[in-house]
């Protein structure tokens, strides 16, 4: 059994539920917190400073961000996954789900759990590199 933090972006929470209820599905039979942060730029900081505790095996990153009529979608979207990556090179065991689309259509096939299941796959996706870590010895 893994000890896993799901780090949602609640900027959009009917989408967001929906992430929220395909990760929990995915991650059944595991010890899982979920913690709420405001938007995607924050979720790469809150794992951060949940991985400093040595109290989480992974994480799961979920969260929407809806393409608008500024380059602030570019930024954040970009930023977002930026840190992420930063992170699981670092060593951390995390599965991406915060979505990146261009309208809340393309967001609701993605976030539904009976259709794409984009919350259900980014916690398989840190269970994935749990294991991996786990192969190679590695400690969270």
């Amino acid at each position: 059994m893994a000890r896993l933090l799901i780090v949602e972006a609640r900027f959009y929470d009917h989408l967001n539920d929906l992430l929220l209820e395909g990760a929990r599905s995915a991650l059944k039979g595991h010890e899982v917190e979920v913690m709420t942060v405001p938007g995607a730029l924050e979720v790469p900081a809150a794992i951060a400073r949940a991985s400093e505790t040595g109290r989480y095996d992974g994480y799961v990153a979920l969260g929407v961000v809806i393409r608008g009529e500024t380059y602030h979608f570019e930024i954040v979207a970009g930023e977002s996954a930026r840190g992420l990556m930063a992170l699981t090179l670092d060593g951390l065991a995390i599965g991406n789900g915060i979505l990146t689309v261009e309208n809340e259509a393309q967001a609701l096939a993605r976030a539904r759990p009976d259709d794409k299941d984009k919350g259900g796959e980014a916690a398989r996706a840190a269970l994935v590199m749990v294991n991996v870590g786990a192969h190679f010895g590695a400690v969270a």
